[in-house]
């Protein structure tokens, strides 16, 4: 099939022309390019045209850093080659990837630390049902055990330095809890319970360095979990006091090398998780970053030097640091963009990270700690489009109703809808030349949009012509603990108002076409969506819901039991009359017959998250009130759709599906 040219502005149009008249084909039942997996109700089949136009965009693909190999001879990464994301290895910088796991199911894992034999640690679920399994695999022999029972949930935690042990939590003892376990790498059969737990969220940081402690931290919401040490032979719990009374929250931490300390981001007495240093002997805090007013967003401990570096998150974007002898400070240069998975190299002298750009997929880098020179190991593909195409967004705020102002994204695209065409000299007003928006509103809640590089964010500017921008409403993470509270409970309702105060800074822009918007959003985005489209159903003109929650009383007595109390302290407790009759009142699905807009449901059947029951019985009430909803529902994947063939064709129905709706 011949790929249509994305450069030339007269085949985009007769393209677009030619998309436009086939919308109204019949439902994409007998669709070819529709994934055996996926069930569609009122979705138009796709026209080929679409997925030329997409197949470029969809062909971008990252890396990302998943560890040094112990030996010093490169690097692990997680790529997608084919279907899904597997692990490869870099033997050096810009080499081949060179991949080494071949699963149906993405895949990510790591090193065991000081293997010499290359052996990896593997962690992979089945269909997006989350019940994650850890394999080991055995390079040598080309072996994979199963080192978990293959059916519960497993999550691996602080691995020891010398490779030997690692703890897992693991809810195998009554499918809710997730107890503590001691797992001998290399004797699956000796996984040992070190600590059971009841109702509880215990997650594992690091592990001291003469083997003998755990560092833990119980986490009860964004706002407040509390950090402790776990005796291994004992199976004793200390828990460690924080610099000041009342809930604070613990972002990372890592033992000292030298044991007598610990380094924790909080937020104890400041908006802002700052790094300290807790001096196991005297019970006393240092800070270590007062004067950075961001949160401390990644830990990483030099074992041989001592020396710390860590990441702050400035405004979405990554600054990267580097703490030397007594507690000196100094920041690396890096580019703009999102570091993650900062890990010191075997040999001490590089940082190993993932970089993620607003205007390049994410790719895996190094610095060298002594000059502070970056290296550039992985050179993902875009797909063969052209790299200057691309938009990076602007920063904007935006006042809402109490006066706060809302931080957000706002990319806009180079060129306005049908420029090329214009032969006389239009008004500004002309609608032609106004630009319509799509509104992103990232989940969570507790979470935060950080600027990096969305190929489908760019096929909308690129192509559609469309702005995009993306909020950070009240709740979102990275602004405070302040900024954190202020959707919580009975105060959920404030942050769709905040999408309304973004509505009005829509209709004041002299380029924006406020009667053409888009809204979507996956997960609590979701319900952010479907709110939205309930509150402002004469405003916006269509709505995409990805695995999103329709009600709040049987998404909290449905969604998996070892996350119902979790959910619970962020949303509140359905179970108090108060609090279930705020919920019944803010429910989307109780305020369906406000929806006026298109709306668009996608969910995977095995969400162990936002039950699928959440996308059926929205689809189906909105359907009742005489509304076109389209929706896509794929068999074999669940909180989002991780598979590129379903990706792929999601992607296909929801341009189909703007188009539709948003163009003039």
């Amino acid at each position: 099939m011949k790929i249509l040219s994305l450069r030339c502005p007269a085949t985009i149009v007769a393209v677009c022309c030619c998309l436009s008249w086939r919308l109204e084909f019949v439902q994409a039942e007998t669709d070819p390019r529709k994934p055996a997996a996926i069930e569609t109700q009122e979705v138009p089949q796709v026209p080929p045209e679409l997925f030329a136009k997409l197949a470029q965009y969809q062909s971008v693909r990252g890396a990302t850093f998943r560890g040094w190999a112990p030996d010093g001879t490169g690097i692990l990464i997680n790529t997608r080659f084919g279907n899904s994301s597997q692990l490869h290895r870099v033997y050096e910088p810009a080499g081949r990837r060179e991949q080494i796991t071949f699963f149906d199911e993405p895949v990510s894992g790591r090193f065991v630390p000081k293997a010499t034999d290359g052996s990896i640690l593997l962690m992979m679920d089945a269909g997006g049902n989350e019940n994650d399994q850890i394999q080991l695999l055995d390079r040598q022999n080309y072996k994979t055990t199963l080192l978990t029972d293959g059916k519960s949930r497993n999550k691996l935690g602080a691995i020891r330095s010398d490779g030997s042990q690692a703890i897992v939590s693991s809810n195998t003892r009554n499918g809710r809890d997730s107890d503590l376990f001691l797992l001998d790498i290399h004797r699956p059969e000796s996984m040992k319970l070190l600590m059971q737990v009841e109702k509880q969220t215990w997650n594992t940081h690091d592990w001291s360095p003469d083997g003998k402690t755990v560092l833990i931290s119980r986490f009860v919401s964004a706002n407040e979990s509390y950090p402790a040490l776990l005796d291994l032979q004992t199976g004793q719990r200390t828990d460690l006091p924080l610099p000041s009374a009342g809930s604070s929250a613990i972002g990372s931490m890592a033992f000292a090398a030298d044991g007598k300390s610990i380094l924790i981001a909080t937020d104890a007495e400041s908006e802002f998780r700052r790094l300290a240093r807790y001096d196991l002997e005297t019970r006393k805090y240092k800070w270590l970053t007062e004067d950075i007013p961001w949160d401390v967003t990644d830990i990483a401990v030099e074992n041989d030097s001592g020396l710390i570096a860590f990441t702050v998150n400035e405004d979405g974007a990554t600054r990267l640091f580097l703490i030397g002898s007594n507690d000196v400070r100094s920041e690396f240069k890096i580019p703009l963009g999102i570091v993650s998975g900062i890990e010191f190299s075997p040999d001490g002298t590089q940082l190993g990270f993932t970089l993620a750009r607003p205007d390049a997929p994410p790719d895996v880098y190094s610095i060298l700690l002594k000059t502070g020179g970056l290296t550039r190991w992985t050179f993902s593909e875009v797909g063969g489009l052209n790299p200057d195409s691309f938009v990076t967004p602007t920063r904007i705020k935006f006042k809402s109703f109490d006066g706060r102002m809302i931080p957000a994204y706002y990319f806009k695209p180079k060129t306005r809808p049908d420029s090329q065409d214009t032969s006389t000299n239009p008004s500004v007003n002309d609608s032609r030349l106004k630009i319509p928006v799509y509104i992103s509103i990232h989940g969570g809640p507790e979470s935060q949009y950080q600027p990096f590089f969305s190929p489908i964010v760019q096929f909308y500017l690129n192509e559609l012509k469309i702005a995009v921008i993306c909020p950070n409403v009240r709740g979102s993470s990275g602004y405070g603990k302040t900024y954190l509270k202020l959707d919580n409970a009975e105060k959920r309702e404030d942050s769709v108002k905040d999408i309304g105060a973004l509505l009005d800074w829509i209709g004041q822009q002299q380029e924006l076409d406020a009667s053409r918007i888009a809204v979507a959003g996956g997960s609590y985005g979701g319900y952010m969506t479907l709110a939205s489209l309930t509150h402002f159903g004469d405003r916006i003109k269509a709505g995409i819901d990805v695995v999103g929650i329709a009600n709040f009383i049987t998404f909290l007595e449905k969604t998996a039991g070892y996350r119902v109390d979790l959910r619970r302290a962020e949303y509140g407790d359905e179970r108090d009359p108060q609090m279930k009759e705020t919920f019944e009142k803010i429910s989307p699905l109780n305020n369906s017959e406000k929806i006026k807009a298109a709306l668009l449901v996608i969910h995977g059947r095995n969400d162990p998250r936002v039950p699928f029951y959440e996308a059926e019985q929205i689809a189906t009430k909105v359907r009742s009130n005489g509304r076109h909803v389209w929706t896509v529902f794929a068999n074999n994947e669940g909180h989002g759709f991780s598979k590129k063939d379903n990706s792929d064709y999601q992607r296909a129905v929801e341009v189909l599906f703007l188009q539709k709706h948003l163009q003039p």
